[in-house]
């Protein structure tokens, strides 16, 4: 018999401040746990404005480390409580002017799993001129590679069967 797990996602307007888009995504979190979520996974950069739209070297202060930053810990603490996994894309620092577009994995136990750090956010240097970031990068571990196999997995026989295509 197949596994039904539930899953939340979230896509919501920016605030203008960091901490109440952290509110936001917390209240969130608690209204898709009291629906039966088990995952959730929050928008990208999700407590802040995403780059593309505002490449400005002030959101620099919202850049945390992870898994040691208070956001991190925060969700850490929400993810047992809830009994819930959840998704957390950031703006992390690893050393001044060195910045991803990072998604922390935390366990429905509050353990914090892994990391995956996008290659497509641009480092700002002093003259004003944006590079990529690092090739090199920690990669999330093997559950959060599982789950989003099943997740596509799961999308595509959905899709395949609502059109009638059934696989073998």
């Amino acid at each position: 018999m197949a596994r039904i797990v539930k899953a939340a996602l979230l896509q919501t307007d920016w605030t203008g401040d960091k901490e109440s888009m952290i509110d936001k995504h917390e209240a969130a979190a608690r209204e898709a746990a009291k629906q039966g979520a088990q995952i959730m996974c929050f928008q990208e950069l999700f407590y802040g404005p995403y780059f593309c739209q505002e490449q400005d070297p002030k959101y620099f202060s919202y850049t945390e480390p992870i898994p040691d930053g208070p956001t991190t810990k925060r969700f850490q603490a929400l993810a047992k409580e809830l009994n819930m996994v959840l998704v957390l894309p950031m703006y992390e620092i690893v050393q001044p002017g060195l910045y991803y577009n990072t998604a922390a994995v935390i366990d429905a136990d509050g353990r914090y799993l892994g990391k995956y750090r996008k290659q497509h956010i641009p480092q700002f240097l002093v003259s004003g001129r944006s590079t990529t970031s690092h090739l090199a990068h920690m990669v999330t571990q093997f559950l959060i590679l599982q789950l989003a196999k099943l997740a596509c997995t799961s999308v595509t026989t959905a899709t395949s069967q609502k059109a009638g295509v059934h696989s073998a």
